[in-house]
């Protein structure tokens, strides 16, 4: 998958994470290229449920008006029961590489589906085990796929908003060499 360049920013809050999307989306940035996974922490203290109808999500829990408002802006949305980080909530074109992993039953090394999705996405499995590990601590994940170029844009935009942190990814030699 030569040339695929991502940045995956890390938020300890879902209010950070909305932030970061806020400002992507003010800066013009196309939502279709955007993901967000997360997952609600309290998911023992509240009824959480989902359902899609059409083009449009509808969650309910804690977090529920932070996911709803994702759910018609982003491309695709989806929830994971993973193990060892427990229900995930996914959004954006990412869905679509954690169920190829899944369809194709891809294993990477004790990654769970989310961490297969994102070796697939072409992001390095050391990262992606830190990203892992984030999302068991409750931490959310921002990632934009896209041209070297608009990545970068959207990196400097991500580091604005106080992420815990925030990487860029190529899968392309020669744009990870110019880093």
């Amino acid at each position: 998958m030569s040339g695929q360049n991502s940045v995956v920013a890390v938020y300890p809050s879902h209010e950070g994470a909305e932030q970061g999307v806020k400002e992507l989306q003010r800066a013009g940035i196309d939502m279709r290229s955007l993901s967000i996974i997360g997952k609600d922490p309290h998911t023992d203290e509240t009824v959480v449920g989902y359902y899609n109808n059409g083009d449009r999500m509808k969650r309910w829990g804690k977090a529920g008006a932070f996911w709803g408002g994702f759910w018609g802006l982003l491309f695709g949305s989806a929830f994971f029961a993973v193990p060892g980080i427990g229900p995930v909530l996914v959004a954006g074109p990412v869905v679509a590489w954690i169920v190829g992993a899944l369809e194709s039953a891809v294993v990477v090394g004790g990654l769970s589906a989310i961490g297969a999705g994102l070796v697939g996405m072409g992001i390095p499995k050391d990262s992606v085990i830190q990203y892992e590990l984030a999302l068991k601590t409750d931490h959310y994940l921002l990632i934009l796929h896209g041209s070297a170029a608009e990545v970068e844009k959207a990196r400097a935009i991500l580091e604005r908003t106080g992420p815990a942190q925030a990487a860029v990814h190529s899968s392309d030699p020669v744009a990870a060499t110019a880093r």
